[in-house]
């Protein structure tokens, strides 16, 4: 796995430009995604997100060819950690755009503090710790937290659905706590009934434990997790003869789920979820970028997973901080911190902007999942909530007094 990958669309930008880009120092940036584990599919596509960013750039800013080096992990804090040194240390990177989990993401906020000169940028973690609680100055996160991307689900299934008794099984880490608790204070607040809480570790393969103990009076089961975790819950709990309706966390029904075989896909048609985007969004530059996607991707999924676009987004942050800087970093890469602090980007799925943490403010997206004429999977778009902040609206001091994510946080 300690392998070294430097874009194609690299050297073939360097090779199109003649000796004098070819002789330009290029600008190196560390990659770190997940290659191996529960999330090895989305941290693939996270990949198809960053190469598809750096060619729309055209491989290179100010004649300085872009040039990357994989620091690939299993999804784990200490080798998001361990990657991020090498990179950094060993492979003398000018800066990082990763990780994509939760908890690498805490991981990797302690490790910029240790690297002042340096920066990391988020690919697509989640955790609200990571930008809200003691932030580094150097970390910048272009995606929105799961708290922001769970907000809206709630009122909508109470609102629309009316479903206002439910059980909940999400992953049992900082990313699933988070992801929970957008969803669970929107739905407390419309009314909503959470019964009981069941947590499942990541890489969980038997799940028959938690699906024998799961209520029958209820009237949806939420589930939040993601990846192969996902797949096979879904696949067991088929098995099982399960009914019941389903709400989707965020990594629930993305396409790295959504493409997966077997009987999961009987369990997730009509399944309402919230995340970073709505596959059928009719606009222009959503469409424009499922159809770039496509085309350099013709092997990947139908439409980009959500990792693809969080990936896509942080590497346009950075190359638009780069345009700005001229591609000259300062000893100290301020002139980079400041380009970054004030990128305003109209990306495939809205707007986004960094408050004052250097964390994303943007859209969450309601979709529902339905079958096309060829039996695919697809998110389809139901509503669209803007402008979502870090504290969800509230003010910090209302935002803090409901806790930091955890088992029992926040209450129903």
């Amino acid at each position: 796995m300690q392998r070294t990958m430097t874009s194609a669309i690299a050297v073939a930008a360097m090779l199109a430009a003649g000796p004098a880009l070819a002789d330009s120092d290029p600008i190196k940036i560390g990659l770190i995604a997940p290659q191996e584990g529960v999330f090895t599919d989305p941290g693939t596509d996270g990949i198809r997100g960053f190469e598809l960013a750096v060619s729309q750039f055209g491989g290179e800013i100010n004649g300085r060819p872009i040039e990357w080096v994989l620091g690939p992990t299993d999804a784990d804090p200490d080798g998001a950690v361990r990657q991020a040194r090498r990179l950094i240390e060993q492979e003398e990177v000018d800066f990082i755009i990763g990780p994509l989990s939760g908890s690498q993401g805490i991981a990797l906020r302690d490790y910029a503090k240790t690297i002042p000169d340096k920066t990391i940028i988020d690919a697509a973690s989640g955790a609200l710790e990571t930008t809200w609680v003691d932030p580094a100055d150097n970390y910048f996160r272009y995606n929105l937290n799961g708290a922001q991307w769970g907000y809206g689900l709630g009122s909508y299934v109470v609102e629309e659905k009316g479903w206002t008794r439910i059980a909940t099984i999400a992953a049992d880490y900082s990313f699933g706590y988070t992801n929970f608790m957008g969803f669970a204070v929107d739905f407390c607040e419309a009314g909503g009934e959470i019964v009981e809480r069941f947590w499942l570790p990541l890489g969980s393969g038997d799940f028959a434990s938690i699906i024998a103990a799961l209520p029958f009076d209820v009237d949806a089961i939420y589930l939040g997790v993601g990846g192969t975790d996902a797949i096979n819950f879904l696949n067991q709990y088929e098995q099982a003869g399960g009914d019941t309706n389903l709400i989707g966390g965020t990594i629930m029904a993305d396409q790295t789920v959504l493409s997966a075989r077997g009987r999961a896909k009987e369990a997730l048609i009509g399944t309402p979820t919230s995340g970073a985007q709505a596959d059928d969004w009719d606009a222009e530059s959503w469409q424009s970028y499922v159809a770039a996607y496509r085309e350099m991707f013709p092997d990947g999924y139908s439409t980009p997973s959500l990792f693809a676009t969080n990936y896509y987004n942080a590497t346009t942050a950075a190359m638009m901080a780069l345009e700005e800087i001229g591609g000259e970093f300062d000893d100290d890469q301020a002139n980079f911190h400041e380009a970054l602090s004030n990128v305003v980007m109209q990306a495939p799925n809205g707007e986004i902007r960094l408050d004052d943490r250097r964390q994303a403010i943007g859209s969450s997206f309601i979709t529902e999942v339905v079958e096309d004429e060829d039996g695919e999977l697809h998110s389809t778009f139901k509503a669209k909530v803007d402008g979502i902040t870090q504290t969800l609206g509230m003010s910090e001091e209302e935002f803090r007094a409901i806790g930091l994510p955890s088992r029992e946080t926040p209450e129903c």
